[in-house]
């Protein structure tokens, strides 16, 4: 009945201890086993905790489920078998143990070390464990019972902290040698500040680069330090306080009373910030010098290309000269003779070089984007047409010129006689291009540039009128294409070019809120394109086609005012308008000029010329002049004006423009339509 009921509960030892056989051990059969024996054996089974029973003379073991593990191999020949006999690889160290436990004296150890084969190979462990003495039934100890518990891996994780430990103490010892070797003997400068920036700590090279004594900076601010720009300080100061600080530069006072250029970074920490400085004075020097270096050879650029000009010019202006004061001797010898016949092909001679001289002045002009613009919608395909005869004479009968007008191109706010010059110098140069016969093909179009294309042309986004040259000639090399709009820049020969045809081009369209582009290929031939902003508004005819014709006496009931410091210019215009009929007053400068102004006398138009002496120029004086008089009428003399004088190329209504040196019956004609053009004050 006993052995029936024997070990009722427990797990997979359980079942081995029931069906073990007891009967050729030292124990002998179940039945046979003390009270004492069965009672602790029926513990230990039920347990989940490593646990074993060593019983008798001859230590036989007894474990539960829970020691399976710790065995490994030596599982399951160990049930039934010598203690010691088990553990045979630590023998030694387990003998004394036993004996001590068999004299009756409990055994309690923590994380003791082993040297184990359990596994088929010698490996370390350790082990916590309670040897506790069992006494039988005649009194004496019979075997004792062990709780047990492996510690390899927790040692071992001890072990492996301490190291750790050990070596972050070792690092922080030498981390901190090194900060101190680095705060002794950089070159950089290393402070501490609190958040006020008062000084705690400086390092020697702060000494050596600023002079100062650590005892004359501690306890003191950055502020008393650097040379006066507080706010800059102090913001950079606000800002390390909270988050690292990068590439800050001020300048420090030096002891000698000069100063010296620091590039400051910094962190904080805790409650004070920690920071390096790199001395940059040389650097700050170097670029110092370095702008002033290009600024001498931007002032070398510029008296290289005031050289080329001066030669070309000199040497345009000559021919024209000559061929004026030519015309004018040989005028005055046949007056002299008395034959006519020939004045008028001197006078024709006279007046064409003067022509000459004014389209190269003009080119000049465009070229520095100073000429004054009269900009006004302009049909662009009107213009063009306009002008095929004149360039197909021009280019000779060699070459084809071909006009592709876009139908319903948009209307351009443009100084139609600029756009004439510019598309003439275009095809010029198109018919340079071409050796022998050839084809030139003037096309417009409407383009609306998106974002990306107008980034790829460098202009705003928007739409455009496009006037387009294209020629079959020998085309551009990449080199002379991106050199092509630089002034003085010519592949013609000396003589035949100045190179500031395409510069005023240039000048001319963006000075007109455009943008000029050339496409080319060598032996594929060019294609320069002006883009010009769209106008939205209707264009309107040319009132003012200066067409020759001979000056008709008209009586006028109305006054003008000529304002010009050149008594030849006022003469002329006087001669004109009193030709006219016009009743005339005059002054010399602005001043007298402003004083008829604000006088009573009626006045129907002022024609001044823009530089004047007498303290104010032609502009102000006619602005304040049509301040007292509103919708004076204004007719500006030029040969040269600022863009700031006409508000960017852009007149006032009621005022027009005229541009030295002009013809007389330009003259006449501009100001006859100004008169004509409604009522005046």
């Amino acid at each position: 009945m006993r052995n029936r009921l024997l070990f009722p509960q427990g797990g997979a030892l359980t079942q081995l201890v029931r069906t073990h056989d007891w009967e050729n051990t030292p124990l002998g059969g179940v039945e046979a086993w003390p009270q004492p024996l069965v009672t602790i054996v029926e513990v230990v089974l039920c347990s989940a905790h490593p646990m074993f029973v060593v019983w008798g003379q001859e230590h036989t073991l007894i474990y539960n489920d829970g020691l399976v593990p710790v065995l490994g191999s030596k599982h399951p020949s160990a049930l039934g078998s010598s203690y010691l006999e088990v553990w045979h690889d630590i023998r030694d160290e387990l003998s004394p143990l036993v004996d001590k436990v068999f004299q009756g004296e409990p055994i309690q150890l923590e994380n003791v070390p082993f040297t184990l084969q359990r596994k088929g190979y010698k490996e370390e462990a350790t082990f916590s464990f309670s040897f506790t003495p069992i006494t039988g039934l005649s009194g004496t100890v019979d075997g004792f019972f062990c709780v047990f518990t492996e510690t390899t891996g927790q040692v071992v994780a001890e072990r492996q902290l301490r190291e750790l430990n050990a070596t972050l103490e070792q690092q922080i010892v030498e981390r901190t040698q090194e900060r101190d070797r680095l705060w002794r003997n950089t070159q950089d400068l290393q402070v501490v500040i609190d958040g006020q920036g008062v000084f705690r700590a400086v390092n020697p090279a702060f000494t050596a680069i600023l002079g100062w004594l650590p005892d004359e900076v501690l306890g003191k601010t950055v502020f008393d330090f650097i040379v006066p720009d507080e706010d800059a300080t102090q913001g950079a100061l606000e800002h390390a306080r909270e988050q690292n600080l990068q590439i800050f530069e001020n300048r420090y006072r030096h002891k000698d009373g000069g100063f010296r250029w620091v590039s400051w970074v910094a962190t904080p920490e805790a409650e004070l910030i920690y920071a390096s400085g790199r001395h940059i004075t040389a650097e700050k020097e170097q670029a110092e010098a370095l702008a002033a270096a290009e600024e001498a050879l931007r002032q070398s650029q510029k008296m290289e290309a005031v050289g080329q000009l001066t030669g070309g010019l000199a040497h345009d202006f000559n021919n024209l000269l000559a061929g004026i004061s030519g015309s004018l001797e040989l005028m005055q010898i046949r007056m002299q003779q008395g034959r006519s016949t020939d004045v008028e092909r001197y006078m024709s001679t006279a007046r064409g070089a003067v022509r000459r001289a004014a389209s190269l002045t003009h080119r000049l002009l465009a070229f520095a984007r100073r000429q004054t613009l009269s900009p006004s919608p302009t049909d662009v395909n009107r213009l063009v047409q306009g002008m095929e005869e004149l360039i197909q004479r021009t280019v000779g009968p060699m070459i084809q010129v071909e006009v592709i007008g876009s139908s319903g191109a948009w209307p351009a706010l443009v100084d139609p006689s600029q756009l004439e010059n510019a598309l003439l110098n275009l095809c010029i140069n198109a018919r340079d291009a071409i050796p022998g016969s050839g084809r030139i093909t003037i096309e417009t179009a409407n383009k609306w540039l998106d974002a990306k294309a107008a980034q790829q042309h460098n202009m705003p986004e928007g739409q455009y009128l496009s006037l387009c040259v294209s020629d079959t000639g020998t085309g551009m090399t990449p080199e002379v294409m991106a050199r092509a709009f630089e002034p003085f820049f010519t592949t013609k020969p000396i003589g035949e070019g100045t190179g500031l045809g395409l510069s005023m081009i240039y000048g001319f369209a963006q000075q007109s809120g455009g943008q000029v582009r050339i496409y080319s290929e060598t032996g594929q031939g060019t294609t320069v394109c002006i883009y010009l902003p769209r106008h939205y508004g209707e264009t309107v005819p040319d009132t003012t086609t200066e067409k020759s014709a001979i000056i008709k006496r008209t009586e006028y009931d109305k006054t003008v005012l000529v304002v010009d410091d050149e008594p030849t210019v006022r003469m002329l215009v006087i001669d004109i308008l009193e030709e006219q009929g016009f009743a005339t007053l005059e002054a010399g400068d602005s001043s007298a000029g402003l004083k008829i102004l604000q006088s009573e006398t009626p006045i129907d138009l002022l024609v001044t010329d823009v530089g004047l002496p007498g303290g104010i120029n032609g502009r102000q004086m006619a602005d304040a002049g049509r301040a007292l008089r509103p919708g004076l009428k204004v007719l500006f003399i030029t040969g040269y004006a600022e863009n700031a004088i006409f508000g960017n190329g852009v007149l006032e209504p009621g005022m027009m423009v005229v541009t030295k040196p002009f013809s007389m019956d330009a003259m006449q004609a501009r100001i006859r339509s100004m008169l004509d053009d409604g009522v005046t004050n």
